[in-house]
């Protein structure tokens, strides 16, 4: 038996908890949240306990921990807890800084623990049954690729304040799906935005609506677009063009119903956000962690991913800023 703390009682920790609760190899142990109505709510419901860091590093009975807290929490949470030879879950991104985020890799590399990164698109089986045929050349050798990421409504202004911006928060999961499914890191970025939805993200410094350009060493390319707004529900599509043909996910609806009469065609909008969207996904990445623990089953998400995105996040900054393309 596995045993878990969970560290965040949020939004994202309970729905983390409730995926490592459903394994029969794994038990949740403890709970930590500065909030102590949050992490009572959660331990009730999961009967586990209510805990501290602290005690929960100190405690050899717990073999994993699973961070859900703030971004600029995850380097402390990540080194402290392999430094306490625990296995480590932690949600995007490592950190909002290049240089700590690596300095925090190496930790983990000297420990050897297992560290995986909550990357979750790569784990929903639409995009892996598309990843899955390209690699088995469907589509032959691939040259582009197209992906559409597009929130139902954009976050407050205070949360964007602190959230490191669209290309760190947002486009962080596209850059990382960029590498997964181009099978190299990009060396080029070109990338430009607007504030077009909402006049308080601008105000906080951020934009709402981007568009990156990503080309490999090898030529192949990469398009990214972006917006804090899409009124007909969370778009989410991919598609992938080839020497031999295309591949492509299209979005995920509540139901494939078609309604044909005089008004017209419809269907359901897709999904609303990314809690439905994800659902399965979220579900795989951890079964995926601990199969990684239980098994030794390779991580299909780890640091090292979060560290490429990171810097192709901040190449798209620098791009942006400039006007000008960034090598890397």
């Amino acid at each position: 038996m596995i045993n878990f703390a969970v560290i965040g009682a949020g939004r994202i920790g309970r729905i983390h908890a409730a995926n490592v609760a459903e394994s029969p190899a794994c038990h949740i142990h403890s709970i930590v949240d500065p909030f102590p109505e949050a992490a009572a709510a959660l331990a009730t419901a999961l009967n586990a306990k209510v805990s501290t860091v602290e005690d929960v590093l100190a405690d050899p009975e717990i073999h994993a921990v699973v961070i859900c807290t703030p971004t600029d929490t995850h380097c402390d949470l990540i080194e402290r807890s392999a430094r306490a030879g625990k296995a480590i879950f932690c949600e995007k991104p490592v950190d909002l800084d290049i240089s700590r985020a690596r300095d925090c890799a190496a930790t983990v590399r000297e420990t050897g623990v297992v560290c995986a990164l909550g990357f979750n698109r790569r784990y929903d089986p639409t995009f892996n049954s598309l990843k899955q045929r390209i690699a088995d050349g469907a589509i032959g050798a691939t040259e582009q690729v197209i992906i559409t990421s597009r929130d139902p409504s954009p976050p407050p202004a205070e949360y964007v304040k602190q959230s490191g911006g669209l290309f760190r928060d947002m486009m962080i999961h596209d850059l990382d799906m960029a590498c997964w499914l181009l099978g190299e890191k990009p060396v080029e970025v070109y990338a430009t935005g607007s504030c077009l939805v909402d006049p308080a993200i601008g105000e906080a410094g951020d934009i709402d609506s981007a568009m990156v350009i990503l080309k490999t060493a090898s030529g192949k390319i990469c398009h990214i677009n972006n917006s804090r707004r899409s009124v007909y529900g969370y778009d989410q599509r991919i598609e992938v063009f080839g020497s031999e043909g295309m591949v492509q996910a299209g979005n995920h609806k509540p139901s494939e119903v078609t309604v044909s009469n005089h008004q017209g065609v419809s269907q359901d909008q897709p999904e609303h956000f990314f809690l439905e969207r994800y659902r399965q996904a979220y579900k795989i990445e951890l079964q995926n962690f601990i199969d990684a623990l239980v098994d030794g089953k390779q991580l299909l998400t780890n640091i090292d991913d979060g560290i490429n995105a990171l810097e192709l996040a901040d190449a798209c900054v620098a791009s942006m800023t400039t006007g000008k393309r960034i090598t890397l």
